[in-house]
């Protein structure tokens, strides 16, 4: 530590460069006779603008044109450049190059002691991200999907998503369309996805809707039902996932309530496999969908998005009112893989929704 002896002229000149934010000061006594040993200067603690009133303070007494100020800039001491010793003196801030008026040690006169305050630990590297796997609870619940992956973005953002809440009151009531469906006995595959249990299809299977025509890729359950119709909720949904030629979807959503088994869902659980990922191959011609499609095929229409991660919008969604038995058995058999599988209710955000209360000539009613 070199002390630095400044006229006070020079002083001000040099504050913006000596007086960091936050820094330490100390307030300036009153220079003693040479000959006498001053007292420590008082301890300050303060900011920048604190240090800088104490200046002009001791700048301001006497003469400022013969006046000297003993500035010592210590940026290791963790003492402000004071006796760390509890009762020691302070350090020998020499004037000048003089000799001491008397024998003995050279007298000490009071000065600033500006310390640079030490710099702050640098703030600790933020944790890795966690590859979290999208799920129904915990860190990977539906509320946070939208974190999860830059890809899932839209399950938080999205305007149009899915499932919503629909009220008759607040619907497009009116003839629509009926519905074309074109199922037959076919092959497939039931899967365990770790989110569902899932029946890849495959043959010439389609619905025919708006004038496009959709096949049927796959169908899958949800317990409990992610639809809401009227306040009323129901144990189980199935979705019927469909795709046109470019692209789009359409989902089918049949709905389950307690009753009588279900023919179809029977000859799904007897293959069900257990395993995450473990998949039974199916009889030939064992799935025929139009087992499962009630008398009434009136339906809601409305525009939304996958239930599931990433949540793509643009689906067409047609919704049967008339729901289908399910026995109690066989929703517990379900309920012991998945007890709970749906995504909560989205808002709908002012879309329309058709409300087919007549069908079109041709149609079954």
């Amino acid at each position: 530590m070199k002390p630095t002896t400044l006229p006070l002229s020079l002083l001000a000149g040099l504050l913006a460069a000596m007086l960091l934010p936050h820094a330490r000061a100390a307030e300036p006594a009153v220079a003693a006779p040479p000959a006498q040993a001053a007292s420590a200067p008082a301890r300050v603690e303060g900011t920048r603008t604190d240090i800088e009133s104490q200046l002009r303070d001791a700048m301001s007494r006497g003469d400022p044109k013969t006046k000297r100020l003993n500035l010592i800039i210590d940026g290791k001491s963790s003492s402000a450049g004071l006796a760390s010793t509890p009762g020691a003196a302070p350090p020998v801030n020499p004037v000048d190059n003089k000799p001491p008026a008397v024998a003995g040690p050279r007298p000490r006169e009071p000065g600033l002691v500006i310390r640079q305050q030490r710099p702050a630990a640098p703030a600790a590297a933020p944790a890795p991200h966690k590859d979290i796997h999208w799920s129904y609870e915990g860190e990977g619940a539906p509320t946070n999907w939208g974190k999860l992956k830059a890809d899932y973005a839209t399950c938080a953002s999205g305007q149009r998503q899915s499932p919503i809440h629909i009220e008759d009151s607040e619907t497009l009531r009116g003839p629509a369309e009926a519905i074309e469906f074109r199922y037959a006995p076919s092959k497939g595959t039931v899967v365990n996805n770790g989110h569902t249990v899932e029946v890849k299809v495959y043959g010439e299977n389609s619905l025919t809707v708006r004038g496009n025509t959709y096949q049927l890729v796959q169908f899958h359950f949800h317990h409990p039902a992610e639809e809401r119709i009227n306040g009323q909720g129901y144990p189980m949904v199935a979705h019927f996932v469909h795709r046109n030629e470019v692209g789009q979807l359409a989902v089918l959503a049949v709905l389950l309530e307690p009753g009588e088994p279900n023919a179809l869902i029977q000859k799904v659980w007897t293959h069900m496999p257990l395993d995450v990922n473990d998949s039974v191959r199916l009889p030939p011609d064992l799935i025929h969908v139009g087992e499962i499609l009630p008398r009434d095929q009136r339906y809601y229409q409305y525009m939304g998005s996958l239930t599931t991660p990433p949540c793509t919008e643009g689906v067409l969604w047609l919704i049967l009112k008339q729901p289908v038995s399910i026995s109690r058995e066989q929703l517990r058999l379900f309920g012991q893989l998945y007890a709970n599988n749906a995504r909560p209710m989205q808002p709908r955000h002012d879309r329309p929704v058709r409300d087919a209360v007549l069908i079109a000539p041709g149609g079954r009613p």
